[in-house]
């Protein structure tokens, strides 16, 4: 192992949480930014497609977005840290050298862990949406009615700790390589990023590809922040359609939002 303080002592702990907090916060910002400058700024109506939702934005809204995101942020940061704790006390299965395993397992753990999250967003979302912890939990998200760039981690911290606990516990159980954990939370940020866009990204008829009907994209979640009741996936559509609560809107607005069979 590495000559690394031992992050389990208050001082090695805080400087570890920031320096995360940092590259969370960081990482956030950078995207969510590149996305609210490219599509809603500088090429707005371009790409062939256009905002999904008509109205102006909330007065203030975008402050308070990257306020509650700037605190789910620290609460991430919170968690690597503890993270870290676990692994250098031998308790996670979080591994270094790429020939530990084999590396056809690189790919593999990163898909698994992709459908591990999916699953567990998927039924907490539903339970975040039971009206007395929706109240309490998940009402500062769905505040952002129209969504932006920026609402990608605007979250009560109740919310913030109940996201953040999924990646902890399961590398207690998984085997995944370092570099294949920064691409899924750098994955998981691009994805929440593009779903609360309010711009379809992606082109016309994609949601009727093979590969296309299984991924979320702006129109899909945007129907989720309109409707409540449909598309609780966060990466995939998979368990939205098992469980029938996919919105029957979805590929109406898709075709109309990507001008389909338009000239």
């Amino acid at each position: 192992m590495m000559n690394l303080p031992d992050f389990s002592k208050p001082l090695p702990f805080l400087l570890a949480t920031l320096v995360i907090f940092i590259v969370v916060i960081g990482r956030y910002l950078l995207i969510a930014g590149l996305f609210y400058g490219v599509f809603h700024l500088w090429f707005p109506g371009k790409w062939n497609c256009r905002k999904i939702n008509e109205r102006s934005y909330k007065g203030g809204q975008f402050r308070r977005e990257v306020a509650w995101s700037t605190a789910t942020a620290g609460l991430f940061a919170v968690a690597g840290s503890g993270l870290l704790v676990l692994w250098q006390k031998g308790l996670t299965k979080i591994y270094l050298d790429v020939h530990d395993y084999p590396l056809w397992w690189l790919p593999v753990s990163l898909a698994v862990a992709m459908v591990l999250h999916e699953t567990y967003y998927y039924w907490l979302h539903r339970w975040m949406h039971r009206p007395a912890i929706f109240r309490i939990v998940h009402r500062v998200h769905h505040d952002s009615n129209i969504t932006s760039p920026w609402t990608a981690f605007s979250f009560h911290p109740l919310e913030g700790v109940l996201q953040a606990l999924f990646l902890p516990l399961l590398l207690l159980l998984l085997p995944m390589h370092l570099y294949v954990i920064l691409l899924q939370l750098t994955i998981m940020t691009f994805s929440s990023v593009v779903n609360h866009l309010d711009i379809e990204v992606y082109p016309k008829g994609f949601h009727r590809h093979f590969l296309g009907r299984w991924l979320i994209g702006a129109t899909h979640h945007s129907l989720h922040h309109k409707q409540f009741r449909y598309n609780y996936g966060l990466y995939f559509t998979f368990w939205d359609k098992w469980k029938k609560t996919e919105s029957p809107l979805y590929e109406q607005l898709f075709d109309e939002k990507t001008g389909r069979g338009k000239g």
